[in-house]
């Protein structure tokens, strides 16, 4: 049986991943971030959601407003949240062709707590060239799976690494 890892130590101005919520938490925010990909400002916020959850980096989605739709292509992908409900995803499309497979996801009708982001659209850090908040450029995860964006912020171990899908 595998266990929990160890939070790490809190250094200052940072919280911990795991005095987030399980189920997780909603909250709005006034970080300032962006998404560029092939020199194309995607994406740019100052009033994104974060969802907190136990052993993850906050997720940031951004209000439809602040996206490129125009950049954006509906894909066939689908998952389901316990928590949400049902994501659908889409392809970023630059305007020189380049192509990124569901670089994103949204919750066109989330569940419950979540209601307030319906439509909001989160960016896998790890699928586009740059992702920042209020400046730092966010450590994509290695993973395929989760879509989270760690920076300095936050003290770990968080979920995103090889071997960490059953903690």
């Amino acid at each position: 049986m595998q266990r929990s890892p160890r939070p790490d130590p809190i250094g200052p101005g940072q919280e911990s991943v795991w005095d987030y919520p399980r189920p997780p938490a909603l909250e709005t925010s006034t970080h300032h971030v962006t998404v560029t990909h092939g020199g194309v400002l995607v994406a740019e916020s100052r009033r994104p959601w974060r969802v907190l959850e136990t052993a993850h980096a906050p997720a940031y989605y951004l209000p439809v407003a602040d996206v490129r739709v125009d950049l954006l292509e509906a894909s066939s992908t689908r998952s389901t949240c316990e928590f949400k409900g049902r994501a659908a995803y889409a392809d970023l499309v630059l305007p020189d062709g380049a192509r990124v497979p569901d670089a994103c996801w949204w919750y066109p009708r989330p569940t419950g707590r979540f209601a307030d982001m319906a439509g909001a659209i989160c960016f896998y850090p790890q699928r586009v060239d740059r992702c920042t908040v209020d400046g730092e450029v966010v450590a994509p995860l290695r993973s395929r799976f989760y879509g989270d964006w760690p920076t300095s912020r936050i003290a770990g171990p968080y979920k995103g690494a090889p071997g960490t899908e059953h903690w």
